[in-house]
This record gives C-alpha cells, structure tokens and sequence, in this order.
C-alpha cells in the first residue's frame, strides 16, 4: 500500500494524469520549465478529432478522439507507441435524441489515468440495432492499450440517446468518476448525473442523478472537482423545473457514496433555468482559502464557502464578472477564468469577496498556468500571457481547435489536440 500512495504523489505531483493535471482542476503546472518563447515541437494527424485534452501517463502522452481511438505518442516525438480503436463512432447523429454539435461523436470526456491499476480511463459512445445507443466505460493497460476492462454505463431512469459524456473523467480512492449530461439542445428525457464506477473492475457502481424531471446537465469540461477529503463538486445546469427547486443551476457537493451533501444555488435559479443562464458552463474553481468561485451564462460571479456552500442564495458573495465556459486556472486564491470576452484574472479574498485585475481581450480559452505564463487558446492560435498583467508574451500557430480544447503543460512542452490530432509546442 505504501508504494502505491507513493506512486499516486509522484504521479500527481509531477505529471498531468487528469484533466486539467490535478483532481482539483488547478491546471497549474509548477514544475514545467518558465516560458521563454514557443518554438515548434510535434504535429501528429490522428484518425479524428481531439475534444478532450491530453493527459500523461508514466510513460506516455495519451489522447483520445472522437472516432474511438486511444493513442499513446512518445512525449518527445509523438511517435505513437500504441494505439487501441474500441468501437465505431456514431455517423449518423439522427440515431440520437437530437443530432447534438459534434458528428462523428465517439469519445468526448478527457480520458483519466490511474496510477494504483496501470489504467488509462475512456467512455466511448455507440450505436447499435440490437442495443441502440450504448455508453461504455474502457479501462487500457497504460503500457501497451491492452484492454483490461468494459462495462456499460448508463444514467438510471434516462434514455441513453439523449445523454452525453462530455466532462473529463477523475479517479480517487479506488473510484473512477464519470458525469454525464445532454446534447447540445437540451433535447430528450436526459439528466445530470454522476457516475462512480471500481477502477479494479469490481461489481457494483454507484450514481447521483440530479433529482430533477428532466435536464440539470453536468457537463462542464473539466469534470467533478475532488476535494482532499474526497468530496466531489460538480457545477449543475439547467432544470426543467421553475417552480420547486430542482437543485439544478448549482454547485453541489457530492460524497464518493453519491449522496449529495451540500449546495449552493442563486436565489435567480428559476429564471436562471427558464432562461439558459445556469452556472453548469464553467467547472467549479477550487481555491486554497476555502472559497470555491463559480460562474455561467448569466455573467454574474458567486463564492461559495466549501464546508457550507449555503442552499438558495447562500452565497458568500456574488458580483458581476463575465459570462464563463470551460475550466479555470488556479493559483491559491487566484483564479484564471475562462471567460468569453477573455482569459480574466480574478483575484479572491479572505472575506470572500472578489476582484477582477486584467482580462486578456479576445483570448477565451480555458487556461492553464505555468512558471512565467498562462496559457490560452485563441482559434488557430496558443497564447503566453504575462501573469501580472495579462499581456501576450507570445504566440504559436496549432491549427484548428475545438470550443473546450484545454493544453497540457509538462517539462518544456505544451500539447494541445485539435480537430486533426495533436499539436505540441516547446516553451524553453
């Protein structure tokens, strides 16, 4: 046991095994070299686009695309070391509840690795006549793509055709976590859910479903948050609901048992849900004085204190901010928001209250930090931004990118996918 907890600290610590490199979704990456200028590292042509981000493994950068396929590349050159193609995608998108906005649609949510199995974690999506559509999760030896587990995972009491896996995946204590949500259009009988599923491949699973008739997606890119205690935070979307609360358009609090523990929703929720103005854009921002910053669609900011996220209204402290999709950056108690009119600075206090510092004009991406920059995407473009003031340090061409595409940072290379494959650039 001890050899294995210190494989997990060493891999955490160092690697980027998760989305966004931590369970906390810091995208924080203090041990990367400090940027000097972007140079040119790898592009490497896959069999399909890249929605979700690379991850490391012990040996290996691993990236997954939407026609079911699982790469492992050589972190220096992108040679590919292995590669393992699970199922077909789905083509044709009329087989689903409604045709979302990704097509060919395989494998969305960034894949997980755990160091305890020697697994790397998938979810693909599938069609067929017998079945109809399947969702299925997919444990491969981390060494050679080797297939060590499957098993089918569906949100209780929805219809698979309306569901998606769009969030990155996590693993803690033995767990791998899985959250689902809809399609874009919010179309069919689907509801937020989180999974909790044994990395061993022991029997049995857990799920919180968000107790709502219909819709409260959790689908935010960067996936559940998992505390130090184990705890999950998942950012909620929009119910069906505007009469009783739902506990859609939230943050929740959930416990690896999947009983939901704790909440924090505005006291706008109902007009909020009617609206499309729910807080489930953006994965929840978890900082290390005991605040969690959130924000959505509706362009407002909330800190939520963790231990007593405060029900209806219970905000700490709310304030105008900006309209936020994707995930953040975090540095202690500075936060890196994704927000659509720019990459913003928010600086937050011990009261809780918070401060906007700069926003990085027309570079939306979600961010990460290393020595010496923040890193966002921009279209065709990877931006280095100062961290003191927000300005560009400097910039690379990566080829086309999706909305939620997220970079990777480890050593002297950034890895971002792409609607082609893979692109990694060096900073040193």
């Amino acid at each position: 046991m001890l050899s294995a907890l210190l494989i997990v600290v060493a891999t955490m610590g160092a690697g980027w095994p998760t989305g966004h490199g931590d369970n906390l979704r810091s995208g924080n990456a203090t041990s990367a070299s400090a940027f000097k200028k972007f140079t040119a590292g790898f592009s490497r042509g896959l069999d399909g686009s890249v929605y979700g981000s690379p991850i490391l493994t012990a040996h290996s950068v691993v990236v997954a695309t939407e026609n079911n396929t699982v790469y492992a590349l050589d972190p220096t050159t992108g040679a590919v070391r292995w590669s393992r193609h699970l199922r077909s995608p789905i083509s044709d998108t009329s087989v689903l509840a409604c045709s979302g906005n990704i097509s060919p649609t395989g494998i969305t949510g960034t894949p997980v690795f755990d160091p305890v199995t020697g697994r790397v974690f998938v979810v693909t999506i599938t069609y067929s006549a017998s079945l109809g559509v399947v969702h299925e999760l997919w444990g491969l030896d981390a060494d050679s793509g080797v297939v060590e587990l499957s098993k089918r995972v569906e949100v209780p009491g929805t219809d698979p055709k309306a569901e998606q896996q769009r969030a990155a995946l996590a693993v803690d204590r033995g767990n791998v976590y899985i959250a689902f949500g809809g399609l874009a259009g919010d179309c069919g009988n689907y509801k937020g859910a989180v999974l909790a599923i044994k990395a061993n491949g022991a029997a049995g699973g857990r799920a919180y479903v968000v107790p709502t008739p219909r819709e409260g997606a959790i689908w935010a890119a960067g996936g559940p948050v998992v505390a130090p205690n184990g705890n999950l935070f998942v950012a909620v979307g929009n119910g069906e609901s505007q009469t009783s609360y739902d506990y859609s358009d939230s943050v929740t609090e959930i416990n690896p048992s999947m009983s939901r523990v704790d909440f924090f929703a505005p006291s706008s929720w109902a007009n909020d849900n009617a609206n499309d103005l729910d807080l489930g854009s953006m994965t929840p921002a978890y900082t290390s004085i005991g605040y969690i910053l959130q924000a959505g669609k509706s362009g407002n900011g909330y800190t939520a204190r963790s231990g007593h996220l405060g029900g209806i209204g219970g905000q700490t402290y709310s304030a105008p901010l900006c309209r936020a999709f994707g995930v953040s950056a975090v540095t202690g108690a500075t936060v890196y928001m994704p927000c659509t009119n720019g990459v913003t600075r928010v600086q937050v206090q011990s009261n809780g209250r918070f401060t906007t510092l700069w926003t990085a004009s027309g570079i939306p991406g979600s961010p990460i930090v290393g020595p010496g920059a923040v890193y966002s995407l921009s279209g065709t473009k990877l931006y280095a931004l100062s961290g003191g003031t927000g300005a560009v340090l400097g910039s690379i061409d990566v080829g086309s990118t999706t909305r939620f595409a997220t970079p990777m940072l480890v050593g002297k290379k950034i890895y971002v996918g792409t609607t082609s494959g893979i692109v990694a650039a060096n900073v040193a």
